[in-house]
């Protein structure tokens, strides 16, 4: 059980700390889990549309399956004994979580912690005589920048020297979701200086945001830059998490009103007590859920000290779960 455990907060740092996805950890009810499971415990993740992705799973097998493959091993005593075993994993869907949690209308944007190229230069090059310049310059400045380290790691600087227009490179580079783009032409390397963008602040209402700063500045501080990106990233997924919890609906006439019948329109989840009913109790609470199309993504590792009446059933609360729509 402890190994579970340990799975499922790995997966929460990860999506946390790396991929600026903030999550809800916690275990799934018992209609919810891996067959053959003890318990089987989830990260859900809110996407902007409201619903959940469930990221990761880290399931406890009880001695089932080893019962079942006869896996035993020799203990203290000397007998043999069933293995207690457990199974977890994440997959591909955590790149579209990556898309989904931070992807805006101008294409993705990337947390710099997970950028192949987390600051990408563009030369305007005009077929001039001054172009060997300002790549001399450009090169020079990227040389630089991948001296940096940044999240334990050196900072990926790029240099996009394709032959195409250095408007059209720079719009790749913003579709692409790189953290920061900059655009070097002959009055920047004359003055000394860069023009950069930010991915995660790309612009002020319709207007492109392009800052100039004087080249060295921008070196000592794109470290701090980088790292006031992913912390951006994941407060404002983390608010919108945040925001669209209910935590005020109380009965199940209360989710229906909610949620509604419009299954396109935004909604984000209610967390709201329940009785852990089984059986034909059971039955009637996924039937309720199915005709809504919403699911329990997971019961929250926090919970509180005391609970109300359980939302389907009215009876004693024993804890808290999350309700939505999900992927």
């Amino acid at each position: 059980m402890a190994e579970t455990m340990m799975a499922l907060e790995m997966y929460r740092a990860f999506a946390e700390d790396v991929l600026a996805m903030p999550v809800i950890a916690g275990e799934k009810p018992e209609n919810e889990r891996f067959p053959g499971a003890v318990a089987t415990y989830s990260i859900e993740a809110m996407m902007q549309d409201g619903k959940a992705l469930q990221a990761g799973t880290s399931h406890y097998l009880g001695d089932h399956f080893a019962q079942a493959q006869n896996i035993k091993y020799q203990s203290e005593a000397g007998g043999l004994e069933f293995c207690h075993t457990t199974s977890w994993g994440v997959s591909t869907r955590l790149v579209g979580g990556v898309i989904m949690t931070h992807g805006d209308d101008d294409g993705l944007r990337l947390p710099p912690a997970i950028a192949p190229r987390q600051i990408v230069v563009v030369p305007m090059l005009r077929d001039k005589p001054e172009d060997a310049e300002v790549l001399k310059y450009c090169e020079a400045l990227v040389a630089a920048l991948n001296k940096l380290s940044v999240f334990g790691q050196p900072l990926r600087a790029w240099l996009d020297t394709k032959k195409i227009k250095s408007a059209e490179k720079r719009w790749n580079w913003v579709r692409r979701g790189a953290p920061i783009i900059m655009e070097i032409g002959p009055r920047d390397a004359a003055a000394g200086q860069v023009t950069y963008m930010k991915r995660n602040s790309l612009r002020d209402g319709d207007k492109v945001v392009s800052i100039p700063m004087a080249r060295q500045d921008f070196i000592e501080q794109a470290v701090q830059f980088l790292t006031e990106i992913q912390a951006g990233l994941f407060a404002s997924a983390k608010a919108r998490l945040d925001d669209n919890i209910k935590r005020d609906i109380t009965t199940w006439d209360g989710v229906a009103a909610y949620f509604g019948e419009d299954d396109e329109a935004f909604k984000g989840w209610v967390r709201a007590p329940w009785s852990k009913p089984t059986g034909a109790g059971l039955e009637a609470v996924e039937t309720r859920l199915k005709a809504l199309k919403l699911t329990i993504r997971n019961a929250p590792l926090d919970q509180p000290k005391q609970f109300g009446p359980c939302v389907f059933t009215g009876a004693p609360g024993v804890e808290e779960i999350l309700v939505g729509r999900a992927y």
